[in-house]
């Protein structure tokens, strides 16, 4: 069994018999299709687009819903298309993992093309301009990682591979940015309208999208580089739209345990690439069963009907209200909150910390009790049944290798939006008092237990990456895990900082609260699950 189409047609009965959910659709019919007109182009190869976006666009070919298939673009790391979609004709393995401990094989065949990003490589950067002005595209969308759109770094500084590109307009970029600003610039000499589409899970992520499009568009009008119509074109909305999207699915990176278990299914070549890039791709992907796409209903040059595949069109407050409920309530904080704790007690799965009682209850009196009481209901979606699947199905769910380490990244900059909201919510309610929160602050205080790089057993280990983690973990250097009276003064700068909590703790008389919790946390060994005892009730 292979997993290319000779492969799978030669091997039909096999597949079948082994339990894969094959493409029904007419794949030359679809191909030719998406070849002469394409609407749907995605910019970012990997997981959660193959597992997503992809098997649902599947879904609607299958059932008829659609007649042309998707074209994968990738930017960042030319060697995903080289060593993975082509090798296996742009077909994937989606393994669903389910939480009743079934899991559900899906022949993924909804990419139709796939080309690399690269203005050097004149066969498929034509192909790509070719695919920019055909008046059939309707949406390019995006999963390339919040920190894709970065035309600046922290300081404001225009990073160098923009400030290269600003000088070389349009017609010979090399940053990833810079090429599909390119791409959009065939599309306006065409006088063609398209959506823009941002689905990279951080918040406005449409706005994001569009401000790094006028950098290079401002830049390259000012310089003569570019037609002054090209501005115009772009902050027109009923030209060129960036919509905002809300994206939930956990997708871990390719698990050994599911390479394993197709491989005795009799799928051959299935064996994971790590490219030059450390970029870690296989020909399949493995995630959870849950998924929520919402998008702002935001397309100049109409739309695909994905929402006959789950998928929910919506106005852009309902998307951010709903993004407000997943990542300051309902979800978000439960995960560092796990991530955080997980590291301290030694867990190496999320899935397993739900089994310790303190850890469930510890999350669910976050969601329940303390986030719930100034959710934002964005009314197409109930917080407390999204936090009842969360608890109950999601996080728990034994085949999800995810683990509280992945999760720990740049937790620094997760805490304000996580729970910063909450807190600045409870500030502006005239019922509800800062004073009322007990376990917010104690993850605040456990993050900096965390970052102290000991466990509870006392054992080193290597905290996330983080920008801030020499920073923030300077203030904590130097204290010992002992019962001995601490200088917990240092700390004050640190829970001042409202870029990293959100809010100026010490203002709000939370500092005082997480400092007396940290000297708890670190009295000794052990003190991290006793003060859990203590205060998770």
């Amino acid at each position: 069994m292979k997993l290319t189409l000779n492969g799978i047609q030669a091997g039909k009965d096999s597949y079948e018999a082994a339990g894969y959910r094959l493409p029904s659709f007419d794949y030359e019919a679809v191909k030719e299709n998406t070849y002469s007109r394409p609407v749907w182009i995605h910019f970012g190869a990997g997981n959660i687009f193959r597992a997503f976006q992809a098997n649902v666009v599947q879904n609607l070919l299958n059932e008829g819903a659609m007649d042309t298939g998707l074209i994968a673009a990738e930017g960042y790391d030319y060697e995903i298309i080289e060593k993975s979609n082509r090798p296996h004709d742009n077909l994937s393995i989606l393994a669903t993992l389910k939480a009743d401990n079934t899991v559900e094989k899906t022949v993924v065949a909804s990419i139709m093309e796939s080309l690399v990003l690269d203005s050097g490589n004149e066969k498929e950067f034509s192909r790509l301009k070719e695919i920019f002005a055909a008046p059939s595209l309707q949406m390019a969308s995006f999963t390339i990682t919040e920190k894709g759109y970065a035309v600046t770094d922290a300081k404001g500084n225009v990073l160098p591979a923009i400030a290269a590109d600003y000088e070389k307009g349009p017609s010979k970029p090399d940053s990833y940015l810079g090429k599909v600003v390119s791409l959009l610039y065939c599309r306006y000499e065409s006088g063609l309208p398209i959506a823009m589409v941002s689905m990279d899970n951080c918040s406005h992520n449409g706005d994001k999208l569009r401000a790094a499009v006028l950098a290079f568009a401002n830049a390259w009008c000012e310089k003569g580089l570019a037609e002054k119509g090209f501005l115009e074109y772009i902050t027109d909305p009923s030209k060129v739209s960036f919509p905002w999207t809300m994206i939930d699915k956990i997708t871990p990176r390719p698990d050994a345990k599911v390479a394993e278990m197709l491989k005795q299914d009799g799928i051959e070549e299935l064996d994971a690439v790590i490219t030059s890039k450390n970029t870690y791709i296989a020909p399949f992907v493995n995630a959870e069963e849950c998924e929520y796409l919402v998008i702002e209903d935001a397309f100049p040059n109409g739309r695909p009907p994905l929402e006959k595949g789950g998928i929910i069109y919506t106005d852009r407050a309902t998307v951010d209200k709903v993004e407000k409920m997943k990542v300051c309530t309902c979800l978000n904080p439960l995960h560092t909150t796990l991530a955080v704790y997980g590291c301290l007690l030694g867990y190496t799965l999320i899935s397993e910390e739900m089994k310790n009682p303190l850890l469930k209850k510890l999350v669910e009196t976050i969601g329940y009790r303390e986030g719930l009481p100034v959710v934002v209901d964005p009314g197409i979606l109930d917080p407390r049944e999204f936090i009842d699947q969360v608890v109950n199905v999601r996080i728990p769910n034994p085949f999800m290798p995810d683990t509280p380490q992945r999760i720990a990244t740049d937790t620094s900059q997760k805490l304000a939006i996580r729970f910063g909201e909450t807190i600045k919510a409870y500030e502006k309610s005239p019922e509800l008092d800062p004073g009322d929160l007990k376990l917010i602050p104690l993850v605040f205080a456990g993050w900096l237990r965390y970052l102290m790089g000991v466990d509870d057993r006392g054992n080193v280990f290597t905290c996330s990456p983080d920008p801030l983690l020499e920073s923030a973990g300077a203030y904590v250097k130097g204290y010992e895990l002992s019962n001995e009276p601490k200088d917990l003064s240092r700390l004050d700068p640190l829970l001042s900082n409202e870029k990293v909590f959100g809010v100026d703790l010490a203002k709000i008389g939370m500092a005082e609260t997480v400092k007396n919790y940290f000297a708890e946390l670190s009295a000794g060994t052990g003190a991290v699950e006793a003060t859990l005892e203590k205060y998770v009730k």
